[in-house]
C-alpha cells in the first residue's frame, strides 16, 4: 500500500482502508463515494469538500492544549483566541466555526471594515473581537459601535496616528470605549516564507520610542485604563520553536515594564498567529519541529517565569492562529482529464517497410525486453533517441521517423517500469525524474491553490482510490489554464507517483488536502475560472449528508461580476447568429440553444468518459 505520507500530514483526520482514503470519523465514509454521490447529482468539474467536524476538532485541540499547559504550570492567567478572518472569510467556514466554539472565549479578528462587520454580526456573546491592520476614522468608529452593542473588542494600534484618531473619536462618541492594544515591533523574527512579518523592519508595530510616546498620549487623554493588550507577530507558519521562545521572552519583559510604568490594566499578551501546519508528505521535509503541546507549554512557561521574576501579574494569553484552525477542514478534488503519454501506444507507431537502422534496433529492443535486460535496454533506447533526434536536426531522417522514435522510447519506458515496478531500482528513479507522466487536471491552480503558484507552498496530494496498487508513473500535474505556471512539476526530492490509468475508460481523481487556509480568499480568476462547486459533508451516526452546496458560477455570472453587461452580450451574440449567411433558420435555432446552455454552465472542461460528459 502507498500511503502518500498520510501519517505526517493528516493528523488522523483521514485514513486509508481497502485501497481508498476515508474520513476517520463516524462511519468513515470514503471520499471517492462522496465524490460519486455529488457527481451523480449533476455537479461536475473540481469540487471543494468541507468537513465542519474538523473545524470543531481543531478549536478543541487548541483550547485543550493551552488549558492543560496552564494547569501543569499553575498559570493564573486565562486563555482566549480569535480567528483572523483574512485566512478564510467564507460563510460556509465562518458560521460553522462560530457554532462549534459556543461557550469558549473564541472570537474573530478583523483587518478591514468588511471583516469587522462580519465579526460584529457573528462573534458569540462574551467572546473577544480584535482589530488589526491600518485603520481610518470610520473603521475606528465601527470599533466604538461594536463596544456600544456589547462586544468585548480591542483595537490594536499600528501607529501613533491611529492612537490620536482613537483619542479624537473617544471625545466625540463618549463611553463605552473599546479596549486598546498596542502592537510591538520586536527585534525577534520568525522563520520561513513569512518571517518578514516580524523583526525591527516589519510592516506593522511600534518601536520602543513610539511605545513610550503612546503611553504618554494615553495618560494625557485619560485613556490609559483602556490599554489592556500588547500584540506581536513574527510570521505565519513558524517552523522552528526557538524564534517564538525568544520573542516571548522579549514581549514578556516589555509587558512587565509597561505595567511598572503605570499601565495596570494591561493584562493580556497576544502572540498573534504562526502556529504551523504540517504539509509534508515526505520524511525529513518537515514544516515544523514542535508539537502543539510543546508550543503551548513554552508560551505558558515563559510568560509565567517572566511574570514571577518581574513580580507582575501573569497575563491572559491571546492567540490568532488561523491556519491551524482552518487548513485541514477543506479538500480540493480535481478530476484527471488526460495522461499525455497515452498518445504513445502501439497504434501510434507507423513503421515503414524500411526504417533507419537505429529505429529498427529500438523496435527490436521493445519486442525482446525482459526483466533481466530491462535497464540495459532502457539505456540503449535513450542513447538511440538522442542520436536519432540529432539525425533529424541534420535532415537525415523525416518527421515520421522522429515520431516513431518518440513512441518507441515511451513504450520502452512504460514496459521497463511495468517489469520492475516491484523493485526500487535507482536507474528507474532517475529515469522517472527525466520522463514524467503529465496529468491534466480539471482545475485552476491560480484559483484553488494560489499559494503553490505564488509562494511555492506544497499541499499533500494523492488519488482517492487504487491505494492498494503501487503507482508507477512519476507525475507532473498540469491545470487547464493557458499559463505555463499552472503546473506542479515533478520534484525528485519530494516525488509524486501516480497510477497509469486510461481516463477514457475509468475516472481518476486527485485530492489536495489542507487547502482551507488562505486559498479560497486569495484565489484569482485567471482565465475567468471561478471557484469550484463546494459543499459541506456532515458526518452522521449512520453515514453522511451533503449540506450547504454552492455550485460553481456560470459563465454569465462570472462576466456579470466583472461588470460586463451580460444582457448586451447575449443580445450581440444572438444578433450575430441571426445575421449569419452561413446558417439556415433551423441551424440558427440549434446553435442559439447550444450557446444559451453553455452560458448557463461553469467554465470548467467537459470531456467524454464512457460516453458521458465530465
Amino acid at each position: 500500500m502507498v500511503d502518500y505520507g498520510i501519517k505526517f500530514w493528516s493528523n488522523d483526520d483521514f485514513i486509508i482502508e481497502n485501497g481508498v482514503i476515508k474520513v476517520n470519523y463516524g462511519k468513515k465514509p470514503a471520499l471517492i463515494d462522496i465524490v460519486k454521490d455529488v457527481r451523480e447529482k449533476g455537479f461536475k468539474g473540481p469540487l471543494l469538500m468541507r468537513f465542519p467536524h474538523l473545524i470543531e476538532k481543531q478549536v478543541n485541540k487548541l483550547f485543550d492544549s493551552f488549558h492543560h499547559s496552564m494547569q501543569t504550570y499553575k498559570y493564573k492567567g486565562n486563555f482566549h483566541a480569535v480567528f483572523p478572518l483574512k485566512v478564510n472569510q467564507m460563510p460556509h467556514f465562518v458560521l460553522p466555526l462560530m457554532n462549534s466554539s459556543v461557550g469558549k472565549s473564541y472570537g474573530l479578528e478583523a483587518g478591514s471594515k468588511s471583516e469587522l462587520i462580519i465579526a460584529m454580526a457573528y462573534t458569540n456573546k462574551n467572546a473577544p473581537i480584535t482589530v488589526n491592520g491600518f485603520k481610518d476614522k470610520e473603521m475606528i468608529k465601527l470599533g466604538f459601535i461594536a463596544a456600544n452593542i456589547g462586544h468585548s473588542i480591542t483595537l490594536t494600534i499600528e501607529g501613533l496616528n491611529e492612537l490620536e484618531t482613537i483619542i479624537q473619536v473617544a471625545k466625540e462618541m463618549g463611553e463605552p470605549h473599546p479596549n486598546i492594544g498596542l502592537r510591538i515591533r520586536l527585534h525577534s523574527t520568525g522563520t520561513g516564507i513569512w518571517a518578514k512579518s516580524g523583526g525591527i523592519n516589519s510592516k506593522f508595530g511600534l518601536t520602543s520610542t513610539e511605545l513610550l510616546e503612546a503611553i504618554s498620549l494615553l495618560e494625557k487623554s485619560n485613556l490609559l485604563h483602556k490599554f489592556t493588550m500588547i500584540h506581536f507577530h513574527i510570521g505565519s507558519q513558524i517552523s522552528d520553536i526557538s524564534p517564538l521562545k525568544k520573542a516571548i521572552r522579549e514581549v514578556g519583559n516589555i509587558y512587565a515594564e509597561l505595567r511598572k510604568m503605570g499601565a495596570k490594566n494591561l493584562t493580556a499578551v497576544n502572540i498573534g498567529g504562526g502556529l504551523a501546519v504540517e504539509y509534508t508528505q515526505h520524511e525529513g521535509n518537515n514544516n515544523r519541529n514542535y508539537t502543539l503541546s510543546e508550543f503551548s507549554g513554552d508560551v505558558v512557561f515563559s510568560l509565567k517565569e517572566i511574570a514571577k521574576n518581574k513580580k507582575e501579574k501573569e497575563p491572559d494569553i491571546f492567540i490568532e492562529s488561523g491556519r491551524f484552525i482552518s487548513a485541514n477542514h477543506a479538500v480540493l478534488i480535481a478530476p484527471v482529464l488526460e495522461l499525455f503519454s497515452q498518445e504513445y501506444d502501439e497504434k501510434a507507431l507507423k513503421l515503414k517497410e524500411k526504417n533507419p537502422p537505429l529505429i529498427a534496433e529500438m523496435f527490436d529492443l521493445y519486442k525482446t525486453i525482459s526483466e533481466k535486460n530491462a535497464i540495459e535496454y532502457l539505456h540503449d533506447s535513450l542513447d538511440h533517441m538522442e542520436s536519432l533526434l540529432t539525425l533529424f536536426d541534420l535532415g537525415y531522417i523525416d518527421l515520421q521517423d522522429r515520431s516513431n522514435t518518440e513512441v518507441l522510447v515511451h513504450l520502452i519506458i512504460k514496459k521497463v517500469i511495468k517489469l520492475l515496478k516491484h523493485k526500487n531500482h535507482n536507474d528507474i528513479i532517475r529515469i522517472q525524474e527525466q520522463v514524467q507522466e503529465r496529468y491534466l487536471l480539471n482545475c485552476s491552480f491560480f484559483q484553488s491553490l494560489p499559494d503553490y503558484w505564488g509562494l511555492g507552498q506544497n499541499f499533500p496530494v494523492m488519488p482517492l482510490d487504487r491505494l492498494n496498487k503501487k503507482p508507477t508513473r512519476s507525475a507532473s500535474l498540469w491545470d487547464i489554464t493557458c499559463d505555463s505556471d499552472g503546473e506542479i512539476a515533478f520534484d525528485s526530492s519530494k516525488p509524486l507517483y501516480l497510477h497509469d490509468v486510461d481516463v477514457t475508460k475509468e475516472e481518476y481523481f486527485l485530492a489536495f488536502f489542507l487547502v482551507g487556509a488562505y486559498q479560497e480568499v486569495l484565489g484569482m480568476r485567471h482565465n475567468l475560472f471561478t471557484h469550484p462547486t463546494e459543499f459541506s459533508v456532515i458526518i452522521k451516526e449512520k453515514g453522511y449528508e451533503i449540506d450547504r452546496l454552492l455550485e460553481a458560477q456560470t459563465i454569465l455570472d462570472v462576466l456579470d461580476d466583472l461588470d460586463y453587461d451580460t444582457k448586451e452580450i447575449e443580445r450581440i451574440l444572438k444578433q450575430k447568429i441571426e445575421d449569419s449567411l452561413l446558417l439556415d433558420e433551423d441551424r440558427k435555432k440549434e446553435i442559439l440553444g447550444q450557446l444559451y446552455i453553455m452560458l448557463s454552465e461553469n467554465g470548467y472542461l467537459r470531456t467524454i468518459i464512457n460516453g458521458e460528459k465530465e
